[in-house]
Protein backbone atom coordinates (compact mmCIF):
# COMPACT_ATOMS: atom_id res chain seq x y z
CA UNK A 1 0.00 0.00 0.00
CA UNK A 2 0.96 3.40 -0.67
CA UNK A 3 2.18 5.83 2.19
CA UNK A 4 -0.49 8.40 3.41
CA UNK A 5 1.71 11.01 1.47
CA UNK A 6 2.20 9.50 -1.51
CA UNK A 7 -1.67 9.40 -2.12
CA UNK A 8 -3.25 11.66 -4.25
CA UNK A 9 -4.68 14.68 -2.84
CA UNK A 10 -8.87 15.06 -3.25
CA UNK A 11 -10.13 18.49 -4.25
CA UNK A 12 -14.12 19.39 -4.62
CA UNK A 13 -16.45 20.85 -6.71
CA UNK A 14 -17.62 23.92 -4.85
CA UNK A 15 -20.18 27.26 -5.45
CA UNK A 16 -19.14 29.93 -3.44
CA UNK A 17 -21.72 29.52 -0.42
CA UNK A 18 -19.98 25.79 -0.07
CA UNK A 19 -16.71 27.56 -0.47
CA UNK A 20 -17.04 29.52 2.62
CA UNK A 21 -18.34 26.32 4.33
CA UNK A 22 -14.87 23.91 3.44
CA UNK A 23 -12.31 26.90 2.86
CA UNK A 24 -10.27 25.66 5.43
CA UNK A 25 -10.47 22.13 4.37
CA UNK A 26 -9.45 23.07 0.82
CA UNK A 27 -6.24 25.59 2.35
CA UNK A 28 -5.39 23.19 4.45
CA UNK A 29 -3.78 20.76 1.64
CA UNK A 30 -4.13 23.11 -1.08
CA UNK A 31 -6.50 21.37 -2.67
CA UNK A 32 -7.55 21.45 -6.10
CA UNK A 33 -10.42 23.57 -6.44
CA UNK A 34 -13.37 23.42 -9.28
CA UNK A 35 -15.99 26.90 -8.95
CA UNK A 36 -19.76 26.08 -9.71
CA UNK A 37 -21.28 29.26 -10.07
CA UNK A 38 -20.34 30.49 -13.79
CA UNK A 39 -22.02 27.75 -15.45
CA UNK A 40 -25.70 29.54 -14.69
CA UNK A 41 -27.31 32.00 -17.17
CA UNK A 42 -28.00 34.38 -14.37
CA UNK A 43 -24.44 34.45 -13.23
CA UNK A 44 -23.06 35.25 -16.41
CA UNK A 45 -25.56 37.85 -17.39
CA UNK A 46 -25.33 39.33 -13.78
CA UNK A 47 -23.25 40.89 -11.87
CA UNK A 48 -20.31 38.08 -12.24
CA UNK A 49 -17.93 40.13 -11.38
CA UNK A 50 -18.81 40.50 -7.73
CA UNK A 51 -18.98 36.53 -7.35
CA UNK A 52 -15.43 36.58 -8.42
CA UNK A 53 -14.65 39.02 -6.22
CA UNK A 54 -16.28 36.87 -3.14
CA UNK A 55 -14.18 34.17 -4.73
CA UNK A 56 -10.86 35.60 -4.65
CA UNK A 57 -11.29 37.04 -1.61
CA UNK A 58 -12.36 33.43 0.46
CA UNK A 59 -8.87 32.76 -1.29
CA UNK A 60 -6.19 34.73 -0.24
CA UNK A 61 -3.50 32.51 0.72
CA UNK A 62 -4.77 29.21 -1.99
CA UNK A 63 -1.78 28.02 -4.14
CA UNK A 64 -3.64 25.12 -5.47
CA UNK A 65 -5.11 24.27 -8.94
CA UNK A 66 -7.79 26.14 -9.88
CA UNK A 67 -10.71 26.02 -12.13
CA UNK A 68 -14.28 26.38 -12.99
CA UNK A 69 -16.99 24.41 -14.82
CA UNK A 70 -18.06 26.23 -17.75
CA UNK A 71 -21.65 26.89 -19.01
CA UNK A 72 -23.38 23.80 -20.12
CA UNK A 73 -27.03 24.22 -19.54
CA UNK A 74 -29.29 24.40 -22.91
CA UNK A 75 -26.76 23.48 -25.54
CA UNK A 76 -24.29 21.30 -26.82
CA UNK A 77 -20.97 21.98 -28.01
CA UNK A 78 -21.78 20.26 -31.45
CA UNK A 79 -24.85 21.85 -33.04
CA UNK A 80 -25.54 21.83 -36.74
CA UNK A 81 -26.76 25.33 -36.20
CA UNK A 82 -24.62 28.34 -37.08
CA UNK A 83 -26.88 30.72 -34.94
CA UNK A 84 -27.12 28.11 -32.08
CA UNK A 85 -23.05 28.01 -32.18
CA UNK A 86 -22.72 31.97 -31.69
CA UNK A 87 -24.53 31.31 -28.52
CA UNK A 88 -22.97 28.33 -27.50
CA UNK A 89 -19.00 30.47 -28.24
CA UNK A 90 -20.17 33.42 -26.04
CA UNK A 91 -21.22 31.50 -23.42
CA UNK A 92 -17.75 29.70 -23.36
CA UNK A 93 -16.29 33.44 -23.93
CA UNK A 94 -17.88 34.51 -20.36
CA UNK A 95 -16.59 31.35 -19.02
CA UNK A 96 -12.90 32.03 -19.80
CA UNK A 97 -13.89 35.91 -18.97
CA UNK A 98 -14.68 34.59 -15.23
CA UNK A 99 -11.43 32.47 -15.36
CA UNK A 100 -9.43 35.45 -16.03
CA UNK A 101 -10.99 37.22 -13.02
CA UNK A 102 -10.58 34.45 -10.31
CA UNK A 103 -7.06 32.65 -12.19
CA UNK A 104 -8.52 29.58 -13.05
CA UNK A 105 -6.56 27.98 -15.10
CA UNK A 106 -9.29 24.88 -16.39
CA UNK A 107 -12.33 24.65 -17.47
CA UNK A 108 -14.67 22.00 -17.83
CA UNK A 109 -17.01 21.66 -20.78
CA UNK A 110 -19.53 18.70 -21.69
CA UNK A 111 -19.26 16.28 -24.43
CA UNK A 112 -21.39 16.34 -27.26
CA UNK A 113 -21.44 12.45 -28.00
CA UNK A 114 -24.65 10.54 -27.03
CA UNK A 115 -26.27 7.41 -27.30
CA UNK A 116 -28.00 7.99 -30.57
CA UNK A 117 -24.35 9.09 -32.35
CA UNK A 118 -22.90 5.81 -31.01
CA UNK A 119 -25.42 3.69 -32.45
CA UNK A 120 -25.92 5.47 -35.58
CA UNK A 121 -22.99 7.06 -36.91
CA UNK A 122 -21.61 3.30 -37.84
CA UNK A 123 -24.27 3.87 -40.92
CA UNK A 124 -23.56 7.28 -41.72
CA UNK A 125 -20.23 7.53 -42.77
CA UNK A 126 -18.16 10.87 -42.05
CA UNK A 127 -20.80 11.30 -39.17
CA UNK A 128 -17.67 11.31 -36.75
CA UNK A 129 -15.88 13.83 -38.91
CA UNK A 130 -18.67 15.83 -39.22
CA UNK A 131 -19.35 15.78 -35.38
CA UNK A 132 -15.50 16.80 -34.85
CA UNK A 133 -15.87 19.48 -37.75
CA UNK A 134 -18.60 21.15 -35.79
CA UNK A 135 -17.06 21.32 -32.53
CA UNK A 136 -14.16 22.95 -33.74
CA UNK A 137 -16.37 25.60 -35.60
CA UNK A 138 -18.58 26.37 -32.08
CA UNK A 139 -15.39 26.39 -29.80
CA UNK A 140 -11.96 27.10 -32.33
CA UNK A 141 -11.63 30.35 -31.27
CA UNK A 142 -12.99 29.29 -27.80
CA UNK A 143 -9.22 27.06 -27.46
CA UNK A 144 -7.25 30.02 -29.12
CA UNK A 145 -8.10 32.25 -26.38
CA UNK A 146 -7.76 29.87 -23.50
CA UNK A 147 -4.30 29.16 -25.25
CA UNK A 148 -3.15 32.42 -24.96
CA UNK A 149 -5.15 32.81 -21.28
CA UNK A 150 -3.25 29.59 -20.00
CA UNK A 151 -6.48 27.44 -19.45
CA UNK A 152 -6.50 23.99 -19.73
CA UNK A 153 -10.12 22.96 -21.57
CA UNK A 154 -11.42 19.16 -19.96
CA UNK A 155 -13.92 17.62 -22.28
CA UNK A 156 -16.54 15.77 -19.63
CA UNK A 157 -18.34 12.88 -20.32
CA UNK A 158 -22.22 12.99 -20.25
CA UNK A 159 -23.73 10.13 -22.42
CA UNK A 160 -20.78 9.36 -23.59
CA UNK A 161 -21.07 5.09 -24.52
CA UNK A 162 -17.32 5.09 -26.57
CA UNK A 163 -14.62 6.28 -24.27
CA UNK A 164 -12.26 7.06 -26.71
CA UNK A 165 -14.27 9.10 -28.56
CA UNK A 166 -14.08 12.37 -26.64
CA UNK A 167 -10.15 11.69 -26.31
CA UNK A 168 -9.78 11.67 -29.96
CA UNK A 169 -12.02 14.98 -30.14
CA UNK A 170 -9.35 16.47 -27.84
CA UNK A 171 -6.65 15.32 -29.78
CA UNK A 172 -7.83 16.59 -33.01
CA UNK A 173 -7.20 20.21 -31.63
CA UNK A 174 -3.43 19.52 -31.35
CA UNK A 175 -3.09 22.70 -29.25
CA UNK A 176 -2.33 20.79 -25.80
CA UNK A 177 -5.01 22.63 -24.65
CA UNK A 178 -7.76 20.55 -24.91
CA UNK A 179 -7.87 17.30 -22.60
CA UNK A 180 -10.07 15.06 -21.11
CA UNK A 181 -12.47 15.16 -18.30
CA UNK A 182 -13.85 11.36 -16.51
CA UNK A 183 -17.06 11.87 -14.47
CA UNK A 184 -17.25 8.75 -12.55
CA UNK A 185 -20.71 8.63 -11.72
CA UNK A 186 -21.74 9.57 -16.20
CA UNK A 187 -19.70 6.76 -17.09
CA UNK A 188 -21.17 4.34 -14.36
CA UNK A 189 -24.71 5.23 -15.57
CA UNK A 190 -23.08 4.80 -19.16
CA UNK A 191 -21.89 1.25 -18.23
CA UNK A 192 -25.22 -0.02 -16.47
CA UNK A 193 -27.78 0.95 -18.62
CA UNK A 194 -26.52 1.89 -22.25
CA UNK A 195 -23.84 -1.10 -22.43
CA UNK A 196 -20.51 0.83 -21.94
CA UNK A 197 -17.52 -0.04 -20.90
CA UNK A 198 -17.21 0.12 -16.23
CA UNK A 199 -15.56 3.08 -15.02
CA UNK A 200 -12.21 1.63 -15.00
CA UNK A 201 -12.06 1.26 -18.54
CA UNK A 202 -12.84 5.21 -19.63
CA UNK A 203 -9.50 6.06 -17.35
CA UNK A 204 -7.71 3.65 -19.32
CA UNK A 205 -8.97 4.91 -23.10
CA UNK A 206 -8.39 8.60 -21.49
CA UNK A 207 -4.54 7.83 -20.55
CA UNK A 208 -2.45 10.90 -19.65
CA UNK A 209 -4.69 12.96 -21.80
CA UNK A 210 -7.02 12.63 -18.77
CA UNK A 211 -6.67 15.81 -16.73
CA UNK A 212 -9.67 16.27 -14.24
CA UNK A 213 -11.86 13.82 -13.19
CA UNK A 214 -15.29 14.38 -10.99
CA UNK A 215 -15.83 11.91 -8.45
CA UNK A 216 -19.67 10.74 -7.64
CA UNK A 217 -21.29 7.50 -7.03
CA UNK A 218 -24.21 6.20 -8.44
CA UNK A 219 -26.22 3.12 -9.05
CA UNK A 220 -26.23 3.20 -13.01
CA UNK A 221 -29.41 4.12 -13.48
CA UNK A 222 -29.50 7.90 -12.74
CA UNK A 223 -26.96 10.10 -12.23
CA UNK A 224 -27.45 10.79 -8.26
CA UNK A 225 -24.16 12.43 -7.46
CA UNK A 226 -23.57 10.50 -4.50
CA UNK A 227 -20.88 10.90 -1.96
CA UNK A 228 -18.40 7.55 -2.91
CA UNK A 229 -19.53 4.42 -0.83
CA UNK A 230 -23.54 5.40 -1.44
CA UNK A 231 -23.41 3.66 -4.76
CA UNK A 232 -22.03 1.02 -6.88
CA UNK A 233 -18.86 2.32 -8.08
CA UNK A 234 -16.04 -0.05 -7.85
CA UNK A 235 -13.61 2.71 -6.15
CA UNK A 236 -10.44 0.34 -6.27
CA UNK A 237 -10.98 -0.18 -9.49
CA UNK A 238 -10.84 3.36 -10.49
CA UNK A 239 -7.88 4.02 -8.30
CA UNK A 240 -6.09 1.67 -9.48
CA UNK A 241 -6.61 3.08 -13.09
CA UNK A 242 -5.63 6.69 -12.15
CA UNK A 243 -2.71 5.17 -10.79
CA UNK A 244 -1.02 4.16 -13.79
CA UNK A 245 -0.92 7.54 -15.05
CA UNK A 246 1.36 10.35 -14.88
CA UNK A 247 -0.85 12.79 -16.15
CA UNK A 248 -1.90 14.25 -12.47
CA UNK A 249 -5.59 15.22 -12.93
CA UNK A 250 -7.36 17.12 -10.40
CA UNK A 251 -9.77 14.67 -8.59
CA UNK A 252 -12.69 16.58 -7.75
CA UNK A 253 -15.49 15.63 -5.04
CA UNK A 254 -18.55 16.44 -7.13
CA UNK A 255 -21.75 15.76 -4.79
CA UNK A 256 -25.22 17.21 -4.38
CA UNK A 257 -24.79 17.60 -0.85
CA UNK A 258 -21.88 19.64 -0.04
CA UNK A 259 -22.05 19.72 3.18
CA UNK A 260 -20.50 15.92 2.74
CA UNK A 261 -17.65 16.76 0.57
CA UNK A 262 -15.34 16.36 4.05
CA UNK A 263 -16.95 12.92 4.07
CA UNK A 264 -16.76 12.02 0.97
CA UNK A 265 -13.42 12.48 1.20
CA UNK A 266 -12.83 10.48 4.28
CA UNK A 267 -14.65 7.55 3.01
CA UNK A 268 -11.87 7.27 -0.16
CA UNK A 269 -8.90 7.91 2.70
CA UNK A 270 -10.20 4.98 4.54
CA UNK A 271 -10.01 2.94 1.88
CA UNK A 272 -6.58 3.54 1.39
CA UNK A 273 -6.96 5.07 -2.13
CA UNK A 274 -6.22 9.27 -1.24
CA UNK A 275 -6.09 11.73 0.63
Amino acid sequence: MLSTTSLPVLGAALPLDGLAQHRDWILEKQRDLEIQDFFRAEVLDGDWRETARSIRNLLDGYTGRLGIHGPFWGFKIDSQDPLIREVVAKRFQQGLDACEAIGATQMVIHSPCTTWEYNNNPINPGGVEAQIERVHQTIGEVVKRAKRLGVELVIENIEDKDPAMRVAMAASFGEGVVKVSIDTGHAHYAHVSTGAPPVDYYVTAAGNALAHVHLQDGEGYSDRHWAPGEGTINWQGVFRALSGLSSNPRLIIEIKDKTAVQKAAAYLAGLGLAQ
